[in-house]
């Protein structure tokens, strides 16, 4: 594949795939903590919208997948190396969103004189974060692709 073509896609499941993780950890994460505003979903969601898409720039995560599906003797687009394509990618970057989240809602809830415990908040939200970016990446990875692949010309331009 031409490098300007394959990094276009790139740019393109960066884009969708961190807004979308970004919309679903955020909805999750302000629904499952009890204190549901409007205004502390879209400051968690801009802010991990921020962070899913230095991360996507910054790490290169298709190389990473490509890689470990190759030394685990898998052939690319298989339901194994699907799986585990969703596991690293999930595992790159639901920790960091994650944080990102409670971190915000810790600090604005000890702000305003709540007694909370970090580690309370994070490792639940943690836990429910992973599995639920790890369903949606799986889900939403090969529609996304599709979609992109669908939209590129074919041929000599």
């Amino acid at each position: 594949m031409d490098p300007n073509v394959a990094k276009k896609i790139g740019i393109k499941m960066n884009i969708m795939m961190g807004l979308s993780l970004s919309f679903a950890l955020s909805l999750v994460g302000t629904l499952t903590s009890g204190h549901f505003t409007v205004p502390g979903f879209l400051i968690s969601f801009i802010a991990s919208t921020l962070v899913s898409l230095i991360i996507g720039f910054a790490v290169p995560i298709r190389k990473i997948t490509a890689g470990a599906v190759a030394k685990c003797g898998l052939k690319e687009h298989e339901p194994k190396a699907r799986l585990l394509d969703s596991l690293i990618s999930d595992l790159i970057y639901t920790p960091v969103i994650t944080l990102l989240m409670v971190l915000l809602a810790y600090t604005m809830a000890t702000r305003q004189g709540a007694q909370l415990s970090f580690l309370k908040m994070f490792l639940p939200s943690l836990v429910i974060s992973l599995i639920a970016g790890f369903i949606l990446i799986l889900i939403l990875q090969p529609m996304y692709l599709k979609l992109i692949l669908k939209n590129i010309p074919k041929g000599p331009q």
